[in-house]
């Protein structure tokens, strides 16, 4: 089994040159074969960064995890129960996908 724990970075792109919402998040992934599993949660989640983490898991959930050596992979992000932290699994549909505000 492998295993990737640390802090990485989401971003949430609205397109192609304008990103919202980037922050540092704490990680654990853990790989089984051809599956993951992974989860995390906001470093210093304060009210305004819960509220806006909230509000674009709710408009959007995919996200791009930012590793520290700048590796990317798009990410669908679900939030836990607990404030600030979430549940993440890889994203493998379409780039392009509409967003309904």
């Amino acid at each position: 089994m492998d295993r990737y724990e640390g802090i990485c970075h989401l971003d949430w792109w609205a397109n192609s040159s304008t990103a919202f919402g980037a922050g540092e998040v704490s990680v654990v992934i853990t790989s089984d074969g051809d599956t993951w599993s992974a989860h995390g949660h906001l470093l210093e989640p304060d009210p305004e960064a819960l509220e806006g983490f909230t509000f674009l898991c709710d408009l959007d959930p995919v996200f791009t995890l930012r590793f520290p050596d700048d590796a990317t992979i798009e990410v669908s992000v679900h939030p836990a129960a607990e404030p600030g932290h979430f549940t993440m699994a890889e994203y493998t549909s379409p780039a392009t996908r509409p967003v309904s505000l």
